[in-house]
């Protein structure tokens, strides 16, 4: 046992080397990185798990930031259970400490799920955490309430927080579905790293196509609710246990977004047990038809969406949708002057800079830059694929980026952009050139609302394409030695 673990961390060790010294070699660093861990994206996924309760089998300064990050952004209080891994721990395993957390866990907060994952601690060492968990249920054997237990496996050293969410999707239908050949008249919606506020949008709109659809996550609540009375452990909401059990009884999955969970290494794909979208394994173990789309953003990508629930449901476009979409084409002609030939940045998780990207090149912005701190490999060719002939050779795009390097680019092509779009975690580069940030996407800790931004269909476009014409009209009459009143 000792070897084989001396064996998976020497492997470990060799395989941060090796990344280490491509960085070197490729000039990329790791300093302010375009991300955060895998974890975390996990934690987002499991608050959105009705009655869940999520730990992290690693040390208390993992739950400690993720948490940080998460109560900045949400704006609410969010429990992470530790195992609280020591010295000690990290030399001779943590089961001790895991089986100490779960009793920990039930006894304070009663939970209907409790939900694992791991850290580059645990993973490192080599710990066995299904095995953890099959050892603890068989010490409860004689406890029939014991909660349902599901493990994402999200060391940071082999994804960002976008990786780490998809991860968590896909081990949760995992461990969860249950099907036979009977199909359902239902369909699963896997909605992406999205706000609250767009999670309760994505709800109305599959409603309004009579559609009855299992939304997963959906922390639109458990990271979005009410003031209390009185503190609640575990916030009311999120998909239920047994609309999850049923996913494999749906008669399609659709899932937002195009890259999800590929992760990159060294030029190649990296296969691992849980790469795959909770889609994709739906379809190959359970024959759920698999539909997949962009984030609808923008004209384009909200009318693939809207299609593509037309054509599941067999029901026309409803009317208030189509008075949405004329209503944001008006906005674009009134506003294209304002926005015609500006030029931006944009960055965060990929999917969301290949939906903001699409929707730039269609109202007349030039992307000087599309950046992520992902590592898929696959962010140029999709954003080719989805941009078609509004896609510029002149586009710089960047993966596995920092924020120094993000800077650095914009300094050697010496083209000043006129805004950036993204989280706040890139102020102060906004701040340098002086140039309007364009607060979307995790995090957003500067600002308060970020649980509420509504980015998708026409309606969150709306918002989006007004937001960004007041920015560029504030900073022009900042500029101004005038101080005009009309534009």
């Amino acid at each position: 046992m000792r070897r084989n673990l001396g064996i998976k961390m020497e492997a470990a060790l060799l395989e941060q080397e090796r990344s280490n010294s491509l960085s070197v070699e490729e000039g990329m660093g790791t300093c302010n990185a375009c991300k955060q861990c895998a974890p975390l994206g996990a934690c987002v996924v499991f608050k959105g798990i009705e009655g869940a309760l999520p730990m992290l089998h690693g040390s208390q300064g993992c739950a400690t930031y993720i948490r940080r990050y998460l109560i900045s952004h949400f704006r609410e209080p969010v429990d992470i259970a530790s195992s609280n891994f020591s010295e000690e721990t990290t030399i001779f395993g943590g089961n001790r400490n895991f089986n100490s957390g779960i009793n920990n866990i039930i006894s304070q907060y009663h939970p209907q799920v409790i939900t694992i994952a791991s850290t580059c601690l645990s993973e490192t060492i080599g710990e066995d955490i299904h095995r953890l968990i099959f050892e603890y249920k068989s010490i409860h054997e004689v406890n029939k309430d014991l909660p349902e237990m599901i493990f994402a496996s999200t060391p940071s050293y082999q994804g960002t927080h976008y990786e780490g969410f998809h991860e968590a999707v896909c081990a949760v239908v995992k461990a969860l579905a249950k099907g036979d050949k009977k199909f359902g008249s239902h369909i699963n919606l896997f909605s992406n790293f999205i706000s609250p506020e767009d999670i309760r949008h994505l709800k109305e709109i599959v409603s309004d196509f009579s559609i009855n659809a299992m939304v997963f996550p959906d922390y639109s609540d458990t990271l979005d609710g009410v003031s209390w009375r009185t503190y609640q452990r575990i916030p009311e909401g999120g998909t239920r246990v047994s609309a999850l059990k049923k996913s494999a009884l749906a008669s399609f999955s659709v899932e937002l977004g195009y890259i999800l969970n590929a992760v990159c290494k060294n030029g190649r794909i990296k296969t691992r047990s849980l790469s795959q979208s909770a889609g994709e394994y739906l379809q190959t173990k359970f024959n759920v038809n698999l539909c997949r789309t962009g984030l609808p953003v923008g004209i384009r990508e909200t009318d693939k969406f809207f299609q593509l629930l037309s054509s599941i449901s067999d029901r026309s476009i409803p009317l208030k949708y189509e008075r949405q979409r004329g209503r944001l084409i008006d906005l674009y002609i009134d506003g294209h002057k304002y926005v015609s030939g500006k030029k931006t940045i944009i960055y965060g998780e990929e999917d969301l800079v290949v939906a903001l990207a699409s929707f730039a090149a269609e109202i007349g912005i030039k992307l000087l830059l599309c950046a992520t701190g992902g590592e898929s490999g696959k962010l140029e060719s999709t954003l080719r694929d989805v941009l078609g002939d509004m896609y510029s050779n002149e586009t710089i795009v960047g993966q596995g980026m920092t924020f120094e390097q993000m800077e650095g680019v914009v300094t050697k092509s010496g083209i000043q952009p006129d805004l950036m779009i993204g989280n706040s975690k890139g102020y102060y580069i906004a701040r340098k050139l002086r140039v309007p940030l364009i607060r979307v996407g995790f995090p957003i800790h500067d600002r308060i609302g970020a649980a509420h931004n509504k980015l998708l269909a026409y309606e969150g476009t709306t918002l989006l394409f007004e937001q960004i014409v007041n920015a560029l009209l504030e900073s022009k009459q900042r500029r101004s030695s005038v101080g005009y009143k009309y534009m």
